[in-house]
């Protein structure tokens, strides 16, 4: 009797053994479930962030290409506006240098009596000429 009790004491104690490592690993097993738990709220919260980040960069690039259309029509306008500008800039100078053409020989004609005179007036008609010659040069390089 005293063997069927003390093997029956030992499974007993065999069955406690087991049944408090169960019990202990249980409890591991649910603080890694809270902790996963608390993970996946995180990365939810983090996944919706992302998300909100995501919408705001589409919104910022909408507006962002909204501008540079607006920027480009608005460029667009202003560069035929300055090639009108610079058409005409180029009619005047070019009307300018034929109205002192004209001066010129008027003038050159006024004073055939003196003659250095008249030479000093041509030279410093033909020196304005030059002048706006190379400026109206510039300005159709530049346009």
């Amino acid at each position: 009797m005293m063997n069927e009790i003390s093997y029956g004491l030992i499974v007993e104690i065999g069955v406690s053994i087991l049944l408090m490592m169960t019990i202990g690993y249980c409890f591991v097993l649910n603080n890694r479930l809270k902790r996963l738990h608390a993970d996946k709220n995180a990365l939810r919260q983090m996944v919706a962030d992302l998300v909100q980040a995501t919408n705001l960069a589409n919104s910022a690039i909408s507006s962002l290409k909204d501008n540079a259309t607006e920027a480009d029509i608005m460029l667009s306008t202003r560069l035929r506006d300055a090639d009108i500008f610079a058409n005409e800039l180029a009619n005047h100078i070019s009307s300018g240098q034929a109205v002192l053409e004209r001066i010129s020989q008027i003038t050159q004609a006024a004073s055939q009596k003196n003659v250095s005179t008249s030479q000093v007036q041509e030279q410093g008609a033909n020196a304005a000429l030059k002048r706006l010659r190379e400026y109206q040069l510039q300005r159709e390089n530049a346009a």
